[in-house]
């Protein structure tokens, strides 16, 4: 671990199955801990305010997810950028990156806050809010988006921190926020009898004590990566680098706030606000292994990144593969979840007996292919690792954009509501053989290469290289 004055060279010398155990789990138990604290906040929600207040929350996801998508433009990018940038030992420059972190998530997560208050109501109705659903949606979004700059620096720093060879500290931190919001979420909720708004508090309190300890943990220049005078401003130069780098998973989230306004929408006209609910519910669900997922990216992440930075090309193969794998085990245990009890688990949100229905249901069909949405993942992050920024945004939006869109707008017309629910399945096994083709041509040049040569075979040179 990078702690005081130690360079995580380990990231290019020490055996890659024992490096994804020591980053990957701490990452996956804090990834899976941030989708249980958005379940905890459904669940308290659903329990104990109605079926409605869980289909005004669903509203509220395009939303969120359009302020997530502005949070990995800085976040993500920045990780990658320091990874490789650590395994060029260029840590002047690494700092730097630090240092606009900061002063960029400041100047984007104020700006988005600004612009979504003055057209909170509006942007609402358009994502799919009625009269019924319209007043617990309006009251979440209020309190979380008055967090938001809070929310861009908790994460945008913990990335930095996994990244600069800080994994187990960074999970501790998302465990302490997954489990002071879970005891925060019933006193706000029903002790203070403030409803869907006690959820959001519950949310913005936790993470604010917790971007308070990481600012901490970078205030100690005993650390590689620590904060300086005069690093806390904007640097052009790193800024469009790590922007660049981050422009892929921000297009990726940009594309899910479209899709679940589409969906919103599409289930709103077939099947009403309850419909709206059972995505919202099914969707807590599936995202709970999406971020395991996301958990196994990051843990990659800093290794493929340094080793890539390092031309230690065979170990970036390597991590690769081992990923993909553990990815694929995941979703698989997704789909098995989704055919053998729906009923089950999305009983533990609401006991409508309508709602249940319905969200089972849904449960099944989306999650048909799911078993190969793992491999997809983690081959799309393969191409954000290496710098490739063109093919990585690519990926991540032909799922989405190219072919989820038109089949939840075809799907409905000729199965009605269920057809909403069968275009998830089919555009993963589309997205699935797009991917495997650009990824075999990626593993031949790789196979063509030998540790040392020059990266600019494989994708363009990273600021500082």
């Amino acid at each position: 671990m990078a702690d005081n004055n130690v360079v995580p060279v380990e990231l290019g010398t020490e055996k890659i199955s024992r490096l994804l155990k020591k980053y990957a789990v701490p990452a996956i138990i804090a990834m899976t801990a941030s989708s249980l604290y958005n379940m905890v906040d459904s669940i308290f929600i659903g329990q104990g305010v109605g079926a409605l207040a869980i289909s005004g929350l669903a509203v509220t996801f395009p939303l969120m997810n359009l302020s997530s998508a502005f949070g990995t433009l800085v976040g993500i990018g920045a990780a990658t950028l320091l990874s490789i940038l650590l395994g060029q030992r260029n840590y002047e420059a690494s700092n730097k990156v630090l240092g606009n972190i900061v002063s960029l998530n400041i100047i984007i997560g104020f700006l988005f806050m600004a612009v979504a208050i003055i057209f909170l109501d509006p942007i609402l109705y358009f994502f799919g809010a009625s009269e019924n659903t319209i007043g617990y949606a309006r009251e979440y979004m209020q309190i979380i988006l008055y967090g938001n700059i809070i929310t861009h620096l908790y994460f945008g720093l913990n990335n930095a921190m996994r990244s600069s060879g800080n994994p187990k500290k960074a999970m501790a931190l998302t465990l302490f926020t997954v489990i002071f919001n879970t005891l925060l979420d019933p006193v706000m909720i029903f002790w203070f009898d403030m409803g869907i708004k006690g959820a959001a508090w519950a949310t913005v309190i936790s993470q604010a004590i917790a971007t308070i300890f990481v600012m901490f943990h970078f205030s100690d220049r005993s650390k590689v990566l620590h904060f300086e005078k005069g690093i806390i401003r904007l640097d052009i130069r790193i800024a469009k680098e790590s922007l660049a780098i981050g422009f892929g998973p921000f297009l990726m989230n940009s594309a899910a706030c479209l899709v679940t306004l589409f969906i919103n929408q599409q289930l709103r006209k077939y099947s009403g606000d309850l419909g709206i609910g059972a995505y919202g519910i099914n969707n807590r669900l599936v995202f709970m292994f999406v971020m395991i997922c996301m958990g196994l990216n990051q843990g990659m992440q800093p290794i493929a990144g340094y080793n890539y930075g390092a031309r230690l090309y065979s170990r970036v193969q390597k991590v690769y593969v081992i990923t993909a794998k553990m990815a694929t085990v995941v979703t698989t245990m997704c789909f098995l979840v989704a055919v053998l009890v729906p009923q089950y688990a999305v009983s533990i949100f609401t006991h409508d007996p309508e709602l249940v229905s319905m969200s089972a249901k849904g449960l099944t069909v989306m999650n048909l292919a799911f078993p190969i949405v793992g491999f997809q993942m983690i081959s799309t992050n393969l191409f954000q690792c290496l710098g490739m920024v063109h093919k990585s945004i690519f990926l991540s939006l032909t799922r989405q954009i190219l072919f989820l869109i038109p089949l939840l707008y075809v799907m409905p017309l000729i199965f009605d509501s269920k057809g909403i629910w069968m275009s998830f399945p089919i555009a993963d096994f589309l997205s699935f053989i797009l991917t495997a083709i650009m990824l075999a041509r990626l593993l031949k040049k790789f196979s063509q290469m030998k540790d040392g040569d020059d990266p600019a075979l494989l994708g363009r040179q990273i600021i500082g290289g």
